[in-house]
């Protein structure tokens, strides 16, 4: 039987999952699970990256002892944080979170040297303040000409294990350094920067063999023989490869998760003014394709009311009491960059529906309604976005990842769009990662049979919408919302 193991680090926790095809179906198997999170020391925020790498090595040698002994890996983990390298391979400096407040201001900046439009007609990337290129811009000058190589995290990983250094496309285009045009790096945004071409490794496809974990490793750690296999290193790039075939249908995605990704899957990027406007991106996917998508703040919002709240509930057990809690009595404009990393999430909350007028969540219960009930009006909005900014009609929403797993949040959105959820598989990300190993190993041959595969071995829930008579009401008191927050903001 062969083996295959996904690692997969999003911004709260990090896995080691194996998964084996046999018979025509997947199964998987969670090998190791550790947690993630920046810290803040003297006013910035950093990953501990060496962490990160020790808990990969942590889990593989479980892997070796739970009896694998060969196998092919993958990583993925979330985008645009950078590495910085010296010449002898050592890395420099902490590992900036990209929630670190560095970057406040700097699109302004650079919006002064290149225009937004320009930059967006040669990337096709989404405004973003946490976006590679401010990071870059606020970086200490001095720093980034010393660096000998910029690597992402996923590719730093990638070369601690083996020593090769790679640029993955999937989450290079990220950075918002890559032309769409002639896919390399551009070179008046590198001159931005004071950046050279040669400080990037080579930009490498999904599904490129990288070699095995060093001699150096082996021999310190009783690890399986590995197979390194550049996976999709962007987790929404994997988790949109996880997405199951819709047998013909017309249908968009979601991947759940801190953020709420929305998007579909396009052979050619539209980098229009209009979609410039609407602020959506064109991320490069595996295969030739690109995820046309829009960043929504997410689950981080619960995330945080539930951590501020002393973790008293868990996730579930927050769904039950919001779907206990009165519907749509306070809602939020919840992609408003205030929500993003504020010093308290709870209390920036409730005084946003203070300046708007509306009754204030008090109870968890409350506070969790109300972004519940605001993510699903935030899925409305930007799907009429979508489906006008491509000219396609979408029949079917695909909800994947772990809010796949919020009955409450699936239904709701069901109801405020009219159409049918699917929900599922929670997996997604993972599952996007072993099938480009799979493919590259000849146990699948292509995305659309692992697509099939993935479809025919999970559970995928549907949610049909309900009636919701006070939609129309619902919609007006959203715009409202919209325009209130934005005077506000004017001010």
């Amino acid at each position: 039987m062969n083996y295959h193991i996904a690692v997969d680090i999003g911004a709260s926790s990090g896995r080691l999952v194996l998964g084996t095809l046999a018979d025509g179906s997947l199964s998987l198997e969670e090998i190791h699970r550790f947690s993630n999170g920046f810290t803040e020391r003297d006013g910035s925020c950093f990953w501990d990256i060496d962490y990160l790498f020790e808990e990969i090595l942590l889990g593989l040698q479980k892997a070796k002892a739970a009896g694998i002994t060969k196998c092919t890996l993958g990583i993925d983990t979330w985008a645009v944080d950078y590495v910085l390298l010296d010449a002898e391979g050592n890395r420099m400096q902490e590992v900036y979170a990209y929630r670190d407040r560095r970057t406040d201001g700097v699109m302004e900046e650079v919006a002064k040297l290149i225009s937004p439009e320009t930059v967006y007609a040669k990337t096709g990337i989404q405004q973003l303040t946490f976006n590679t290129l401010y990071q870059l811009y606020a970086h200490s000058r001095e720093e980034l000409a010393a660096a000998d190589q910029i690597l992402l995290v996923p590719d730093y990983l990638y070369y601690r294990l083996c020593g090769r250094k790679i640029n993955e496309v999937t989450n290079a285009s990220t950075t918002q350094l890559l032309n769409l045009a002639d896919r390399e790096f551009d070179a008046d945004l590198l001159a931005l920067l004071h950046l050279k071409r040669e400080q990037f490794a080579t930009l490498t496809e999904p599904g490129e063999v990288l070699g095995s974990i060093s001699d150096t490793l082996m021999e310190q750690y009783d690890l399986p023989e590995c197979e390194l296999i550049c996976a999709a290193t962007h987790d929404t790039a994997s988790a949109v490869l996880g997405v199951p075939v819709q047998n013909g249908r017309s249908s968009a995605y979601i991947s759940s998760g801190t953020w709420s990704l929305l998007g579909v899957e396009l052979e050619q990027p539209v980098n229009t003014p209009a979609a410039k406007e609407a602020n959506y991106t064109n991320e490069w996917g595996a295969f030739g394709t690109y995820r046309f998508l829009k960043n929504i703040m997410g689950l981080w919002l619960i995330q945080e009311v539930r951590r501020l709240d002393g973790e008293r509930y868990s996730f579930g057990e927050l769904a039950e009491l919001a779907g206990a809690a009165e519907g749509f009595r306070s809602l939020i404009p919840c992609n408003d960059p205030r929500f993003l990393n504020p010093d308290n999430m709870i209390e920036e909350i409730r005084q946003t529906c203070a300046g708007s007028g509306q009754p204030v969540p008090e109870s968890p219960g409350e506070l969790a309604r109300c972004i519940f009930d605001s993510l699903a009006l935030s899925y409305r909005s930007y799907l009429a976005e979508l489906e006008h900014l491509t000219g396609r009609p979408v029949e079917v929403l695909q909800i994947v990842g772990g809010g796949a797993n919020n009955a409450l949040l699936c239904q709701l959105t069901a109801d405020i769009i009219g159409r049918e959820v699917l929900a599922g598989p929670v997996e997604s990300t993972a599952l996007g990662n072993l099938a480009v190993q799979m493919i590259q190993a000849g146990a699948v041959a292509n995305i659309q049979e692992a697509r099939t595969i993935i479809g025919k071995s999970f559970k995928i829930k549907s949610y049909l919408p309900r009636p919701l008579p006070q939609l129309k009401e619902l919609l007006v008191r959203w715009e409202e919302l919209h325009t209130v927050t934005a005077a506000g903001d004017s001010k």
